[in-house]
Protein backbone atom coordinates (compact mmCIF):
# COMPACT_ATOMS: atom_id res chain seq x y z
CA UNK A 1 0.00 0.00 0.00
CA UNK A 2 2.45 2.73 0.61
CA UNK A 3 4.28 1.55 -2.96
CA UNK A 4 0.77 2.33 -4.40
CA UNK A 5 0.33 5.69 -2.12
CA UNK A 6 3.99 6.81 -3.30
CA UNK A 7 3.08 6.32 -6.98
CA UNK A 8 -0.14 7.96 -6.79
CA UNK A 9 1.45 11.03 -4.83
CA UNK A 10 3.89 11.21 -7.86
CA UNK A 11 1.37 10.78 -10.43
CA UNK A 12 -0.50 13.96 -8.50
CA UNK A 13 2.42 16.42 -8.73
CA UNK A 14 2.66 15.18 -12.64
CA UNK A 15 -1.16 16.34 -12.87
CA UNK A 16 -0.48 19.43 -10.86
CA UNK A 17 2.15 20.92 -13.00
CA UNK A 18 0.12 19.83 -16.61
CA UNK A 19 -2.82 21.91 -14.60
CA UNK A 20 -0.67 24.90 -13.95
CA UNK A 21 1.07 24.97 -17.37
CA UNK A 22 -2.70 24.62 -18.99
CA UNK A 23 -3.28 27.57 -16.91
CA UNK A 24 -0.03 29.70 -17.88
CA UNK A 25 -1.63 29.50 -21.57
CA UNK A 26 -4.83 30.62 -20.99
CA UNK A 27 -4.30 33.73 -19.02
CA UNK A 28 -1.08 34.11 -20.86
CA UNK A 29 -2.53 33.65 -24.36
CA UNK A 30 -4.55 37.24 -24.10
CA UNK A 31 -1.68 39.07 -22.90
CA UNK A 32 0.50 37.88 -25.34
CA UNK A 33 -1.52 39.21 -28.05
CA UNK A 34 -2.48 41.95 -27.27
CA UNK A 35 1.15 42.93 -26.82
CA UNK A 36 1.72 41.94 -30.42
CA UNK A 37 -1.03 44.07 -31.73
CA UNK A 38 0.52 46.92 -29.80
CA UNK A 39 4.24 46.87 -31.10
CA UNK A 40 2.81 46.28 -34.23
CA UNK A 41 0.47 49.29 -34.48
CA UNK A 42 3.18 51.46 -32.87
CA UNK A 43 5.91 50.05 -35.51
CA UNK A 44 3.30 50.82 -38.52
CA UNK A 45 2.79 54.52 -37.01
CA UNK A 46 6.47 54.85 -37.01
CA UNK A 47 6.83 53.84 -40.43
CA UNK A 48 3.84 55.77 -41.88
CA UNK A 49 5.75 58.94 -39.47
CA UNK A 50 8.80 58.57 -40.44
CA UNK A 51 9.50 55.95 -43.94
CA UNK A 52 13.06 56.64 -44.41
CA UNK A 53 14.34 56.07 -40.90
CA UNK A 54 12.53 52.62 -40.29
CA UNK A 55 14.03 49.61 -42.60
CA UNK A 56 11.66 46.45 -43.56
CA UNK A 57 14.01 44.25 -41.54
CA UNK A 58 11.86 46.03 -38.52
CA UNK A 59 8.99 44.30 -39.50
CA UNK A 60 10.27 40.52 -39.76
CA UNK A 61 10.46 40.28 -36.06
CA UNK A 62 6.64 41.18 -35.21
CA UNK A 63 5.41 39.09 -38.45
CA UNK A 64 7.09 36.07 -37.36
CA UNK A 65 5.95 36.88 -33.98
CA UNK A 66 2.18 37.61 -34.88
CA UNK A 67 2.05 34.47 -36.56
CA UNK A 68 3.03 31.94 -33.98
CA UNK A 69 0.93 33.45 -31.64
CA UNK A 70 -2.11 35.14 -33.28
CA UNK A 71 -5.40 33.38 -34.52
CA UNK A 72 -5.69 33.95 -38.68
CA UNK A 73 -7.97 36.15 -38.29
CA UNK A 74 -6.36 38.27 -35.87
CA UNK A 75 -2.98 37.75 -37.76
CA UNK A 76 -4.63 39.26 -41.11
CA UNK A 77 -5.40 42.35 -39.83
CA UNK A 78 -2.00 42.35 -38.54
CA UNK A 79 -0.10 41.57 -42.06
CA UNK A 80 -2.77 44.03 -44.04
CA UNK A 81 -1.12 47.05 -41.48
CA UNK A 82 2.08 45.97 -41.84
CA UNK A 83 1.63 45.36 -45.95
CA UNK A 84 0.34 48.96 -45.93
CA UNK A 85 2.59 50.45 -44.05
CA UNK A 86 5.39 48.66 -46.35
CA UNK A 87 3.43 50.23 -49.42
CA UNK A 88 3.68 53.51 -48.06
CA UNK A 89 7.17 53.55 -47.21
CA UNK A 90 8.21 52.07 -50.86
CA UNK A 91 5.91 54.84 -51.97
CA UNK A 92 8.00 57.68 -50.40
CA UNK A 93 11.11 56.12 -50.86
CA UNK A 94 13.08 56.48 -53.86
CA UNK A 95 11.93 53.31 -55.51
CA UNK A 96 14.91 50.64 -56.49
CA UNK A 97 15.66 46.91 -56.58
CA UNK A 98 16.91 46.77 -53.32
CA UNK A 99 13.49 48.71 -51.46
CA UNK A 100 11.43 46.20 -53.75
CA UNK A 101 13.35 43.05 -52.89
CA UNK A 102 13.02 43.54 -49.35
CA UNK A 103 9.35 44.53 -49.91
CA UNK A 104 9.22 41.08 -51.13
CA UNK A 105 10.81 39.35 -48.92
CA UNK A 106 8.67 40.37 -46.28
CA UNK A 107 5.76 39.76 -47.69
CA UNK A 108 7.05 36.51 -48.28
CA UNK A 109 7.49 35.53 -44.77
CA UNK A 110 4.21 37.04 -43.38
CA UNK A 111 2.65 34.57 -46.39
CA UNK A 112 4.85 31.96 -44.77
CA UNK A 113 3.65 32.51 -40.63
CA UNK A 114 0.09 33.06 -42.07
CA UNK A 115 0.30 29.43 -43.00
CA UNK A 116 1.79 28.35 -39.67
CA UNK A 117 -1.15 30.11 -37.93
CA UNK A 118 -4.06 28.27 -40.32
CA UNK A 119 -2.35 24.91 -39.67
CA UNK A 120 -2.11 25.43 -36.12
CA UNK A 121 -5.82 26.96 -36.29
CA UNK A 122 -7.19 23.00 -37.00
CA UNK A 123 -6.70 22.29 -33.56
CA UNK A 124 -9.11 24.53 -32.45
CA UNK A 125 -6.85 26.57 -30.63
CA UNK A 126 -4.98 29.91 -30.17
CA UNK A 127 -1.31 30.00 -30.61
CA UNK A 128 1.29 28.11 -29.30
CA UNK A 129 -1.44 26.44 -27.00
CA UNK A 130 -1.15 23.46 -29.71
CA UNK A 131 2.24 22.94 -29.10
CA UNK A 132 1.13 22.60 -24.62
CA UNK A 133 -1.49 20.52 -25.30
CA UNK A 134 1.31 18.58 -27.17
CA UNK A 135 3.54 18.17 -24.67
CA UNK A 136 0.74 17.54 -21.87
CA UNK A 137 -0.29 14.70 -24.36
CA UNK A 138 2.83 13.23 -24.41
CA UNK A 139 3.44 13.70 -20.42
CA UNK A 140 0.58 11.74 -19.77
CA UNK A 141 1.74 8.84 -22.28
CA UNK A 142 4.93 8.85 -20.29
CA UNK A 143 3.21 9.19 -17.00
CA UNK A 144 0.56 6.13 -18.30
CA UNK A 145 3.99 3.73 -18.54
CA UNK A 146 5.62 4.48 -15.00
CA UNK A 147 6.83 1.55 -13.39
CA UNK A 148 5.32 0.88 -10.05
CA UNK A 149 7.21 0.60 -7.03
CA UNK A 150 7.96 -2.75 -6.71
CA UNK A 151 9.06 -4.91 -2.86
CA UNK A 152 12.93 -4.93 -2.22
CA UNK A 153 13.51 -8.23 -3.81
CA UNK A 154 12.33 -7.09 -7.08
CA UNK A 155 13.82 -5.06 -9.84
CA UNK A 156 12.33 -3.58 -13.56
CA UNK A 157 13.62 -1.05 -15.93
CA UNK A 158 11.83 0.46 -19.01
CA UNK A 159 13.46 1.91 -22.22
CA UNK A 160 11.51 3.22 -25.26
CA UNK A 161 13.33 4.58 -27.92
CA UNK A 162 11.18 6.28 -31.01
CA UNK A 163 12.32 6.69 -34.47
CA UNK A 164 14.69 8.89 -35.36
CA UNK A 165 14.08 10.66 -31.51
CA UNK A 166 10.43 11.56 -32.04
CA UNK A 167 8.61 12.57 -28.59
CA UNK A 168 6.30 10.30 -29.18
CA UNK A 169 6.51 6.22 -29.93
CA UNK A 170 4.20 3.68 -31.42
CA UNK A 171 5.35 1.83 -28.63
CA UNK A 172 4.47 1.98 -25.07
CA UNK A 173 3.86 0.19 -21.93
CA UNK A 174 1.14 0.44 -19.36
CA UNK A 175 1.66 -1.23 -16.07
CA UNK A 176 -1.19 -2.09 -13.03
CA UNK A 177 0.30 -3.49 -9.67
CA UNK A 178 -2.72 -4.85 -7.04
CA UNK A 179 -1.92 -6.78 -4.20
CA UNK A 180 1.55 -8.73 -4.87
CA UNK A 181 -0.08 -9.29 -8.44
CA UNK A 182 2.21 -7.03 -10.99
CA UNK A 183 0.53 -7.00 -14.82
CA UNK A 184 2.64 -5.48 -17.67
CA UNK A 185 1.49 -5.05 -21.07
CA UNK A 186 4.15 -3.56 -23.73
CA UNK A 187 2.17 -2.84 -27.08
CA UNK A 188 3.67 -2.42 -30.19
CA UNK A 189 1.28 -0.20 -32.54
CA UNK A 190 1.40 0.08 -36.22
CA UNK A 191 3.54 2.63 -37.89
CA UNK A 192 6.40 4.07 -36.07
CA UNK A 193 7.04 7.66 -34.30
CA UNK A 194 4.76 10.46 -34.77
CA UNK A 195 2.71 8.84 -36.73
CA UNK A 196 1.46 6.33 -34.62
CA UNK A 197 1.77 8.39 -31.73
CA UNK A 198 -1.75 9.75 -31.50
CA UNK A 199 -2.96 5.87 -31.55
CA UNK A 200 -0.49 5.01 -29.02
CA UNK A 201 -2.01 7.60 -26.61
CA UNK A 202 -5.77 6.19 -26.69
CA UNK A 203 -4.61 3.18 -26.66
CA UNK A 204 -2.26 3.64 -23.69
CA UNK A 205 -5.37 5.29 -21.36
CA UNK A 206 -7.50 2.58 -22.75
CA UNK A 207 -5.44 -0.49 -21.96
CA UNK A 208 -4.64 1.60 -18.83
CA UNK A 209 -8.18 0.90 -17.91
CA UNK A 210 -8.68 -2.59 -18.80
CA UNK A 211 -5.28 -4.04 -16.72
CA UNK A 212 -6.05 -4.96 -13.48
CA UNK A 213 -10.07 -4.57 -13.63
CA UNK A 214 -10.59 -7.83 -14.84
CA UNK A 215 -9.03 -11.32 -14.86
CA UNK A 216 -5.67 -11.53 -16.31
CA UNK A 217 -6.28 -14.01 -19.33
CA UNK A 218 -9.15 -11.84 -20.05
CA UNK A 219 -7.23 -8.57 -20.64
CA UNK A 220 -5.61 -9.53 -24.66
CA UNK A 221 -9.11 -10.44 -25.94
CA UNK A 222 -10.52 -7.31 -24.48
CA UNK A 223 -8.38 -5.17 -26.18
CA UNK A 224 -9.03 -6.89 -29.43
CA UNK A 225 -12.35 -6.10 -28.89
CA UNK A 226 -11.41 -2.15 -28.21
CA UNK A 227 -8.89 -2.45 -31.19
CA UNK A 228 -11.67 -3.79 -33.82
CA UNK A 229 -14.64 -0.85 -32.65
CA UNK A 230 -12.33 1.91 -33.37
CA UNK A 231 -12.37 0.67 -37.34
CA UNK A 232 -9.11 2.40 -38.07
CA UNK A 233 -7.12 1.74 -41.24
CA UNK A 234 -3.80 0.63 -39.93
CA UNK A 235 -5.92 -0.29 -36.51
CA UNK A 236 -3.43 -2.85 -35.73
CA UNK A 237 -1.22 -3.42 -32.73
CA UNK A 238 1.41 -6.44 -31.14
CA UNK A 239 0.91 -7.11 -27.56
CA UNK A 240 2.79 -8.64 -24.90
CA UNK A 241 0.83 -9.36 -21.52
CA UNK A 242 2.62 -10.42 -18.73
CA UNK A 243 1.11 -10.76 -15.04
CA UNK A 244 3.21 -11.68 -12.17
CA UNK A 245 3.17 -12.67 -8.63
CA UNK A 246 5.23 -11.22 -6.92
CA UNK A 247 4.76 -13.22 -3.84
CA UNK A 248 5.92 -16.67 -5.34
CA UNK A 249 7.72 -15.68 -8.74
CA UNK A 250 4.97 -17.54 -11.16
CA UNK A 251 4.26 -15.71 -13.90
CA UNK A 252 1.86 -15.86 -16.92
CA UNK A 253 2.88 -13.71 -20.54
CA UNK A 254 0.29 -14.18 -23.08
CA UNK A 255 0.90 -12.96 -26.59
CA UNK A 256 -1.02 -11.15 -29.72
CA UNK A 257 1.35 -11.64 -33.07
CA UNK A 258 4.27 -10.09 -30.78
CA UNK A 259 7.96 -11.39 -30.59
CA UNK A 260 8.46 -14.19 -28.09
CA UNK A 261 9.19 -13.17 -24.30
CA UNK A 262 12.94 -14.18 -22.83
CA UNK A 263 13.77 -15.58 -19.47
CA UNK A 264 17.17 -15.69 -17.64
CA UNK A 265 17.52 -18.69 -15.62
CA UNK A 266 20.32 -18.16 -12.97
CA UNK A 267 20.28 -22.00 -12.53
CA UNK A 268 21.43 -22.49 -15.99
CA UNK A 269 23.25 -19.06 -16.37
CA UNK A 270 21.51 -18.25 -20.04
CA UNK A 271 18.71 -16.88 -21.71
CA UNK A 272 15.83 -19.11 -23.23
CA UNK A 273 12.95 -17.88 -25.55
CA UNK A 274 9.81 -18.40 -23.92
CA UNK A 275 8.50 -20.73 -27.08
CA UNK A 276 4.82 -21.52 -27.54
CA UNK A 277 1.40 -20.65 -29.58
CA UNK A 278 1.10 -17.27 -30.32
CA UNK A 279 -2.13 -15.46 -30.80
CA UNK A 280 -3.55 -13.27 -33.44
CA UNK A 281 -2.80 -9.69 -33.82
CA UNK A 282 -4.99 -7.25 -32.11
CA UNK A 283 -7.87 -5.65 -34.18
CA UNK A 284 -7.55 -7.57 -37.19
CA UNK A 285 -10.03 -10.35 -36.24
CA UNK A 286 -12.95 -11.11 -33.28
CA UNK A 287 -13.57 -14.27 -31.25
CA UNK A 288 -9.48 -16.20 -31.53
CA UNK A 289 -7.85 -17.42 -28.86
CA UNK A 290 -4.73 -16.11 -26.92
CA UNK A 291 -2.56 -18.50 -25.70
CA UNK A 292 -0.48 -18.11 -22.87
CA UNK A 293 3.00 -19.19 -21.45
CA UNK A 294 2.97 -20.16 -17.47
CA UNK A 295 6.59 -20.38 -15.63
CA UNK A 296 7.91 -18.97 -12.59
CA UNK A 297 10.71 -16.44 -11.63
CA UNK A 298 13.55 -17.35 -8.81
CA UNK A 299 16.25 -15.61 -6.94
CA UNK A 300 18.33 -13.98 -9.68
CA UNK A 301 16.06 -14.92 -12.60
CA UNK A 302 14.53 -11.76 -15.10
CA UNK A 303 12.02 -11.56 -17.73
CA UNK A 304 12.60 -9.47 -20.80
CA UNK A 305 10.06 -8.28 -23.02
CA UNK A 306 10.49 -6.01 -26.15
CA UNK A 307 9.09 -5.15 -29.60
CA UNK A 308 9.98 -5.84 -32.73
CA UNK A 309 11.96 -2.67 -33.52
CA UNK A 310 14.56 -3.95 -30.79
CA UNK A 311 14.99 -7.53 -33.21
CA UNK A 312 14.16 -6.98 -36.14
CA UNK A 313 16.33 -6.63 -39.39
CA UNK A 314 15.86 -6.19 -42.90
CA UNK A 315 16.44 -9.31 -45.27
CA UNK A 316 17.42 -11.36 -42.53
CA UNK A 317 15.14 -13.94 -39.89
CA UNK A 318 13.52 -13.06 -36.54
CA UNK A 319 15.61 -15.11 -34.64
CA UNK A 320 18.95 -13.69 -35.74
CA UNK A 321 17.70 -11.13 -34.19
CA UNK A 322 16.67 -12.61 -31.22
CA UNK A 323 20.10 -14.18 -30.76
CA UNK A 324 21.68 -10.71 -31.38
CA UNK A 325 19.58 -9.29 -28.54
CA UNK A 326 20.34 -12.38 -26.09
CA UNK A 327 24.05 -11.58 -26.99
CA UNK A 328 24.06 -8.52 -25.82
CA UNK A 329 21.93 -9.27 -22.47
CA UNK A 330 24.42 -11.79 -21.92
CA UNK A 331 27.12 -9.85 -21.79
CA UNK A 332 25.68 -7.95 -19.34
CA UNK A 333 24.96 -10.19 -16.88
CA UNK A 334 28.34 -9.78 -14.71
CA UNK A 335 26.96 -6.47 -14.15
CA UNK A 336 23.32 -7.13 -13.23
CA UNK A 337 19.82 -6.18 -15.01
CA UNK A 338 20.06 -2.30 -14.24
CA UNK A 339 20.80 -0.72 -17.63
CA UNK A 340 19.85 -3.72 -19.64
CA UNK A 341 16.80 -2.61 -21.03
CA UNK A 342 18.55 0.59 -22.58
CA UNK A 343 21.26 -1.75 -23.52
CA UNK A 344 19.26 -3.70 -25.89
CA UNK A 345 17.00 -0.83 -27.11
CA UNK A 346 20.58 0.98 -28.36
CA UNK A 347 21.82 -1.76 -29.77
CA UNK A 348 19.49 -2.65 -32.33
CA UNK A 349 20.20 -2.94 -36.07
CA UNK A 350 16.98 -0.96 -36.74
CA UNK A 351 19.15 2.27 -34.83
CA UNK A 352 16.70 5.26 -35.49
CA UNK A 353 14.69 4.08 -38.10
CA UNK A 354 12.14 2.31 -35.81
CA UNK A 355 10.59 2.72 -32.65
CA UNK A 356 12.02 0.25 -29.87
CA UNK A 357 10.79 -0.53 -26.27
CA UNK A 358 11.99 -3.07 -23.94
CA UNK A 359 10.99 -4.02 -20.20
CA UNK A 360 13.30 -6.36 -17.61
CA UNK A 361 11.63 -7.67 -14.49
CA UNK A 362 14.06 -9.71 -12.07
CA UNK A 363 13.68 -10.86 -8.71
CA UNK A 364 17.15 -10.60 -6.69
Amino acid sequence: MDDERTLLARRSVTSRLQRGRAKVGRWGQPATSAAIIAANTLLCWFMLMWPDNVPFSAYVPVAVVAGLFLTPKVLAGVDLAILVAGAWTVVEREVSAAILAAYGVLTLVMLIMFWVAASRARLGVQGNLGESMLVDLRDRLRTQGELPELPTDWGAELSVLSAYGDSFSGDFLVTSRHDDVLELALVDVSGKGIAAGTRSLLLSGAFGGLLGSMPYEAFLPAANSYLLRQAWDEGFATAAHAMIDLTTGDFSLGSAGHPPGVRFSAGSGRWEVLEGDEGPVLGVTQGLAFPRVRGRLGRGDALLLYTDGVIEVRNRDLRDGIDRMLGTAERMIGKGFEGMAEKVCAAARAGETDDRAAVVVWRR
